[in-house]
């Protein structure tokens, strides 16, 4: 997801307790609404008109929300990354050759506006999507559709174009949330951005200031019907101008959970206090974050230049120095921990080497110093950020072989910006859509790429279609071990570091062990208090 955006093997105990971090007042009382902070940020904007429309939304933070809101036909379980029904009783291939989907409906599912869900609203949903295909929205993840059929009232069959084990990992993404047709305009996004009509655990309300959300309120949906077990009444998210502020907040206990984004030295706070009123939770995470490259810009056009940026960069030191070792330094697209992973940028490059890197760009005639400015959003991604990229300014411009600028834009410009290739190279980061190794190269890469990349590789496109034919994924690794290599070569992008998760809870708050799913968007149907 762009996630989609930045920073998962299946993780059972997905967040393991470390040490205690410091309190302050006792907390919401009991009974009150469990409230989540975070530092996402969403605003109505020209580029972004309708961040809680299923069909634009395509980031961590609006999926967070759009999980409680909406139904899925398919959703990720508790723990373990095999989709189970939500909207749907039941899912199964109708063909050996993973090309036929088909989905029961469960009877009785009604939307927050009281009109009854049919199958037709599953297939306009889908083809509402696909009919829109939102710039910098989840489109590609349903790309692979070739219809959409109701043969009866209960049923909806997917016809694929081609073989696609990962499919229902796909059903099960906001990507293909179902909509009321009656709610919804057909190829046009939500004239209300912030609405949301659906059918998941909760309803949602927002709160808004300036065109921004600042609150969204999620109450117990009474209607609901699917394997969620909503474990509470109310939820508020709280939204956050950065992590100061929320970190305040969790010490006054103004919110019982922060989640996104702490920043290192917060986290090193957290997690050498001896007050016992928050805890810190630390896992293993799959959320990466890497350069891309606009490769159609002069500047980086010549592949010796990316080449040589990969030659150069210390990713060790850019963990240590950028995220004070709360990120692991990472050699591939395909993250530490998820099946076919290998470090082929480590493997082509070894270690940083600034003759080499000269060596590179000499013998591509490049003339040195190689000037551009590369972009970054440290109010999406975070503070820590901004120190990451001035760590890799200093290394590349460190060579004399480059000479980098720094240019950091608010997220709502930086997206839009980014997929019309105005920067030559931008800071970006990716959570799993799902946990596969698939989505952590199929969306980069083809037709349809999220980051609207220039760059094509026959290969890659050619593996792709053929690591998807198989359900056994492990069996399909070294498909994705060659598509990595290819990437390491041509450096389209450039992978920097694997983050980990982190939460910090207060004390008479349980279920925050489940609070991220394997795909790390946050279930907080999970938490309880006082129990």
């Amino acid at each position: 997801m762009n996630r989609k955006t930045l920073v998962l093997p299946t993780v059972v105990s997905l967040l393991a307790p470390v040490l205690v971090a410091c309190g302050g007042g006792d907390g919401a009382g009991k009974g009150e609404a469990i409230v989540v902070g975070t530092t996402d940020r969403f605003e109505r904007t020209t580029d972004a008109p309708a961040p809680f429309d299923p069909a634009a939304a395509y980031d961590i933070g609006a999926w967070n929300v759009l999980h409680s809101a909406f139904q899925t036909l398919l959703r990720l379980p508790r723990s373990g990354s095999e989709p189970v029904g939500d909207a749907a009783s039941k899912c199964t291939w109708s063909d050996r050759r993973n090309e036929q989907y088909r989905c029961t409906l469960r009877s009785g599912l009604t939307f927050s506006n009281g009109h009854e869900m049919t199958v037709k609203d599953v297939k306009f949903s889908i083809e509402r999507a696909r009919a829109i295909k939102f710039e910098n929205g989840p489109v590609s993840l349903l790309s692979n559709i070739d219809r959409v059929e109701t043969p009866n009232d209960h049923e909806i069959v997917f016809q694929l174009k081609t073989p696609d084990a990962t499919f229902p990992q796909k059903l099960a993404t906001p990507a293909a949330a179902i909509v009321d047709s009656r709610a919804y305009p057909k190829n046009k996004l939500m004239g209300d951005g912030f609405k949301v009509v659906g059918s998941g655990p909760y309803t949602l309300d927002t709160e808004e200031k300036d065109g921004r959300v600042v609150k969204v309120v999620l109450s117990r949906n009474p209607d609901y019907q699917g394997s969620v077990k909503v474990q509470n009444d109310k939820v508020e998210m709280r939204f956050y101008d950065d992590s100061k502020a929320m970190e305040n907040a969790l010490k006054g206990g103004d919110i019982d959970l922060a989640n996104r984004t702490l920043s290192p030295d917060q986290i090193a706070r957290m997690r050498n206090a001896t007050d016992q009123k928050i805890r810190l939770r630390e896992s293993a995470g799959q959320e990466i974050g890497y350069l891309a490259f606009n490769t159609e810009d002069p500047a980086v056009k010549p592949k010796a230049v990316r080449q040589a940026m990969a030659q150069l960069v210390d990713r060790q030191a850019l963990a240590k120095e950028g995220y004070d070792r709360t990120s692991d330094a990472l050699y591939s697209l395909v993250p530490s921990g998820i099946p076919g992973h290998q470090n082929s940028f480590s493997n082509q490059y070894g270690g940083p080497s600034v003759d080499k890197a000269r060596a590179l760009l000499k013998n591509a005639n490049i003339n040195t110093p190689v000037r551009f400015t590369l972009a970054f959003s440290s109010d999406h991604y975070g503070e820590a950020t901004a120190r990451a990229f001035k760590a890799l300014q200093k290394q590349l411009n460190g060579s004399g072989l480059f000479d980098v600028k720094l240019q950091d834009v608010k997220w709502a410009e930086f997206r839009p910006n980014a997929a019309k290739g105005q920067y030559a190279a931008y800071g970006m980061g990716w959570f799993p859509d799902f946990p596969d190794p698939d989505n952590f190269i199929a969306p980069f890469f083809g037709k349809d790429n999220f980051l609207r990349s220039r760059y094509q590789n026959a290969k890659i496109n050619d593996l792709i279609p053929r690591t998807r034919q198989t359900a056994q994924r492990e069996s399909a690794a070294r498909l994705f071990q060659q598509a990595q290599d290819i990437v390491a070569d041509d450096v389209p992008v450039l992978p920097l570091w694997q983050a980990k998760q982190y939460v910090a809870v207060r004390e008479g708050l349980t279920g925050a062990e489940w609070a991220l799913n394997a795909a790390s968007e946050l279930q907080p149907w999970e938490l309880v208090r006082g129990k």
